[in-house]
């Protein structure tokens, strides 16, 4: 596994939320489990440009920073699901209002990120 090699910044609120939340499918994830996709498999199929490998290994970031639950049944094949913690529920509201703003400012942003991803 993954070792970090630098002591992470965590001198303001802002360093400690992009520590926790950083990673391409972290608050999709989070918003999804929300929303009551709790299996690997479905959350896959939510997010399907992202690898089963690193839905895993955000999935676990997320649980080692005690946002998400997972609950392994004992049945064969195993059974996992995934839930928000009330810690994880906190965020809830937040990645509300960030998704808000983005549709708020989704033309513009589409323009611009279009406009970038052509020079």
């Amino acid at each position: 596994m993954y070792e970090r090699k630098t002591i992470p910044n965590l001198n303001c609120g802002l360093d400690l939320i992009g520590e926790v939340l950083y990673g391409k499918w972290k608050i999709r994830l989070l918003w999804f489990i929300n929303e009551g996709f709790q299996r690997p498999s479905e959350l896959q199929r939510k997010i399907p440009d992202a690898s089963r490998r690193v839905l895993n290994m955000q999935l676990k970031e997320l649980e080692d920073h005690e946002l998400v639950s997972k609950i392994i049944y004992p049945v064969v094949p195993p059974k996992v699901e995934y839930s928000l913690t009330d810690f994880g529920k906190t965020l809830i509201p937040i990645i509300a209002a960030i998704g808000g703003w983005g549709e708020e400012h989704e033309e513009r942003l589409r323009k611009l990120i279009l406009k970038r991803s052509e020079n």
